[in-house]
């Protein structure tokens, strides 16, 4: 099995060398480490389309590209692995991507970017920063790939990629009581810009930190992790708002009958003198 892994904290950073360590030596995988030069935290799915981008060997071996998490995954894809991966992985973030946040986060991006392109993936963070536990955290993930490993060939020949999006507490051994499937939850709106005078006196903006927890009832990825599970969400692409399409379906027949009575009409295309 062969096992592509980004991230967005960088290809330096503590997390992604966990999880290729962890990774690498379950029986039959092979992994690769294809991640963003620098920091690309919150870029989501972004990808550059309007500066060039470098691909660069690291000493390890950990290629890094000047660009995002979707970028990486995306060259990886499309030229530079030189085959298809049996699975894209991300992470670990160093912090949690739950609720709201996934849809902002670079990792989750990093592994959408998989999907995408019909591979099954995994998002791997810790809920808070700082590395805490990340050694557990490695060792649950590779537990949980190491579970998923044979079900890979199947999706492949189903054509029928899945994407999960992963917390795990930063708790040791003894304190993490394993793993549980969870929505994702809400958070409230992000707090306040902070805005600071530089040198020059101009004025510059910081985007502010995450807003508190919205909704972290029994059932939420939230929920989940603060009673210590690492928790499982499966994510889907779809943004189609299915139940409100009879709803809107009144209002463009409105339009349209609105376009086909002005195309209609004798002084349409008349200019007035």
């Amino acid at each position: 099995m062969k096992i592509l892994i980004c991230n967005d904290d960088g290809y330096q950073a503590a997390g992604i060398q966990a999880l290729f360590d962890a990774i690498r030596v379950l029986p039959g995988v092979s992994a690769e480490v294809v991640a963003p030069e620098h920091n690309n935290s919150a870029k989501s799915n972004a990808l550059t389309l309007y500066s060039p981008l470098y691909v660069h060997t690291a000493q390890n071996g950990f290629r890094y590209i000047n660009g995002t998490p979707a970028d990486c995954v995306h060259i990886a894809l499309t030229g530079l692995l030189g085959y298809r991966p049996d699975l894209v992985v991300s992470g670990i973030n160093n912090g949690a991507n739950m609720g709201d946040d996934t849809i902002y986060s670079g990792t989750v991006g990093a592994a959408m970017e998989g999907y995408l392109f019909g591979i099954p993936a995994i998002a791997f963070s810790q809920t808070e920063k700082g590395w805490q536990h990340l050694d557990v955290a490695a060792e649950k993930a590779a537990q949980l790939v190491a579970q998923l490993l044979p079900a890979l060939p199947e999706a492949a020949q189903r054509s029928a990629p899945w994407l999960l999006n992963v917390n795990i507490p930063n708790r040791p051994h003894s304190e993490i009581r394993g793993f549980k499937v969870a929505r994702l939850g809400r958070r409230h709106a992000a707090e306040q810009v902070i805005a600071q005078v530089n040198p020059r006196g101009d004025t510059m903006y910081w985007i502010g930190g995450a807003g508190p927890v919205k909704d972290d009832a029994d059932g939420t990825d939230f929920h989940a992790t603060a009673l210590g599970y690492a928790s499982i969400t499966p994510l889907q692409v779809d943004l189609t708002d299915h139940e409100r399409l009879p709803y809107w379906a009144p209002t463009a027949a409105q339009l349209s009958a609105a376009s086909v009575a002005a195309r209609a009409s004798p002084w349409t295309n008349e200019v007035d003198k």
